[in-house]
């Protein structure tokens, strides 16, 4: 079968990324412009897709009658329109349950730089600011323990029951939030209000759809009464970032480390960006997923479901 890769540089350099077994033409891309016409003719004859964040339209899959599978090497499938595969017979996969070691321990990274002001603090260290201040430390910006500390969790997957567990070993105190506007189903669950009421930090691992796009808002930040740290290694459109900025200027948010945005790369003109020198937001190029180790598991995952996928079209 033929495949074509379209951002085959969303991976780093130096992991290999061999065909899956049963590809006999692969051509790879190391990224592909958002152009419906550009997608179309580098996919004209191939029977499989590989993409990690270029988006494919319904009109694409419409014009594309030799494909099959549209293989996502990534988890959250909101940038391959599901319906339009379905409606042309057409397979779609994502990968999941590759990255449970990178996410939640990036996870705590950026929550951790907040806490403790950690990039202002590497900053003051080698701009001079500690040596002119001539004491032995410097401690302008409380350190915030996260011991004794309560995290609500968005989202109870794989990677946030991971969070759980890191958490726990901090000593700090977890509730899972039901989803907005649901009873809790069981005593492990709490109502989502009462975690945005309750929690110090509140860390976001829920994909992305209709439910959750801009699930924190205005709205939802006015419930954040304690004045919470927010981590979102989600996805960037969970969170309005408008509101968000307002909400740090104006102290109602302590803090914000995103690995995530609205648009990616992020824009000039991303209203977040307006946060960079503040002590308690860091942001990293979504790349929480991207351990070397979690790379290659990804691509042993994908490969063995593609060839499994190839056999069966043989049979």
């Amino acid at each position: 079968m033929r495949a074509v890769f379209l951002d085959e540089g969303s991976f780093s350099d130096d992991i290999n990324l061999p065909a899956p077994a049963g590809i006999s033409d692969y051509i790879t891309h190391n990224d592909t412009p958002q152009d419906d016409q550009i997608i179309i003719e580098r996919c004209q004859d191939a029977q499989i897709i590989f993409t990690n964040k270029v988006k494919i339209s319904a009109d694409v899959i419409a014009k594309l009658p030799k494909l099959k599978l549209i293989q996502i090497t990534a988890t959250g499938m909101n940038n391959v329109d599901q319906d339009a595969c379905t409606a042309h017979d057409i397979a779609l996969y994502n990968v999941a349950g590759y990255a449970v070691k990178s996410v939640p321990e990036h996870t705590f990274m950026l929550m951790l730089n907040a806490m403790r002001a950690g990039i202002y603090y590497h900053q003051k260290v080698i701009d001079g600011t500690w040596e002119n201040d001539g004491n032995f430390c410097l401690l302008d910006i409380p350190l915030i323990d996260l011991e004794d500390k309560t995290l609500g969790i968005v989202g109870i997957g794989t990677i946030g029951k991971r969070v759980t567990d890191i958490a726990r070993a901090f000593g700090m105190t977890v509730l899972w939030a039901e989803h907005q506007g649901r009873t809790p189903r069981n005593d492990d669950y709490t109502a989502f209000d009462e975690v945005l009421a309750r929690a110090d930090v509140i860390s976001l691992h829920c994909p992305l759809n209709e439910q959750t796009e801009h699930l924190i808002n205005k709205d939802t930040l006015a419930k954040m009464v304690k004045k919470p740290i927010l981590v979102n290694v989600a996805r960037g459109g969970i969170v309005d970032s408008q509101a968000l900025t307002e909400a740090i200027n104006n102290g109602q948010v302590s803090g914000y480390g995103s690995d995530v945005f609205e648009q990616e790369p992020i824009i000039t003109d991303d209203p977040l960006l307006t946060l960079k020198d503040h002590p308690r937001v860091i942001f990293s190029p979504h790349n929480a997923w991207g351990s070397r180790s979690a790379q290659e598991t990804l691509w042993q995952m994908l490969s063995k479901q593609v060839t499994e996928f190839i056999d069966k079209q043989s049979v």
